[in-house]
């Protein structure tokens, strides 16, 4: 189990948050997102410690794949896990499935993402699907700019977890954050930006014709029931498990039992602090921190009161 450096990301809708949250030392400016573990060209984390110390996921995936992550067939890293902090809200937006962002974009994911909230302000919300029933109708509405009554809003509180499959309009509201895990994508299509100016004083690019192509028409509100298992020394929560990725929630109590596996792992720190324990190295879980599991890494004993996520692509 091997600690990754994080990235930061500023943007037009940041804050703070993540500095008083996880006692991050941020750069100066509103920083929305922090990247935990990626791949993609924009921000490529790497490992703190470890045989391969300073070493980037991407390209551990090209040189070590059989060994540290499974035996795979895809050609890139296929996960990547951030932090958002909101303070105000996100365009209106929507992305590609895997075949489109192929053919639209030449790029190998489409970004199926997952929400799972940390903090949320009272009233807090996101827009999560739509009303609409034809792609003319959401021309209409794109041109409009009509959103009120053909968005679905759902208010949200801490402790809830929400799958977002490509082709689902959506869009974060202010006062959220949240861990997010998606596929290795950062291509997002904008339908509505409320109107912003970026950086240089121009309203942000939208990609509407994209968007509606790329839409899910009649929206498909996704339901899921998760799976909860007893375990000596905590709970696991099976959050989410999908052929783009499984999700699991680990809530340690005690001293509990992370079992060998045969693909590799990312584990993010939510909530508390404890340690990973393996022979003689002791490894500090503290909220906030995102570590690598490789395959077959063996049995680690958790203790502690922490509870943290684990994020792995099955096989096919």
């Amino acid at each position: 189990m091997y600690a990754i450096q994080p990235i930061f990301k500023e943007r037009i809708w940041g804050g703070r948050r993540l500095e008083a949250l996880f006692q991050f030392e941020l750069p100066e400016g509103q920083i929305g997102e922090c990247w935990t573990a990626s791949a993609h060209a924009s921000g490529r984390t790497y490992f703190l410690d470890g045989p391969d110390q300073g070493k980037t996921l991407d390209e551990l995936w090209q040189t070590k794949r059989t060994e540290l992550f499974g035996d795979y067939l895809l050609d890139a890293f296929p996960l990547h896990v951030k932090f958002l902090d909101s303070s105000a809200y996100l365009s209106v937006q929507v992305h590609p499935n895997d075949e489109e962002a192929r053919r639209l974009e030449g790029e190998p994911y489409g970004k199926n993402e997952c929400w799972y909230i940390l903090e949320a302000a009272p009233e807090a919300e996101i827009i999560l699907g739509h009303n609409l029933q034809s792609r003319d109708a959401l021309f209409r509405c794109a041109q409009e700019k009509d959103w009120e009554t053909s968005l679905r809003h759902q208010k949200v509180k801490p402790g809830e977890f929400y799958y977002i499959p490509s082709g689902t309009i959506h869009a974060l509201g202010p006062g959220i954050v949240l861990l997010e895990i998606q596929q290795m994508s950062d291509r997002t299509y904008r339908l509505y930006d409320y109107d912003r100016l970026g950086d240089d004083g121009k309203p942000r690019e939208l990609h509407v014709e994209k968007a509606i192509a790329v839409t899910t028409i009649p929206d498909e509100p996704w339901t899921n029931q998760p799976e909860t298992i007893i375990k000596e020394g905590g709970i696991m929560t099976k959050l989410l498990q999908v052929p783009s990725f499984t999700v699991i929630r680990h809530e340690v109590t005690g001293r509990y039992a992370l079992h060998d596996h045969p693909v590799f792992r990312l584990l993010t720190v939510i909530d508390g602090k404890g340690e990973a324990r393996q022979g003689n190295r002791v490894i500090p879980l503290q909220k906030g921190k995102q570590f690598f599991v490789p395959r077959r890494a063996g049995d680690y004993e958790i203790v502690g009161s922490v509870t943290f996520v684990t994020s792995e692509v099955f096989l096919d």
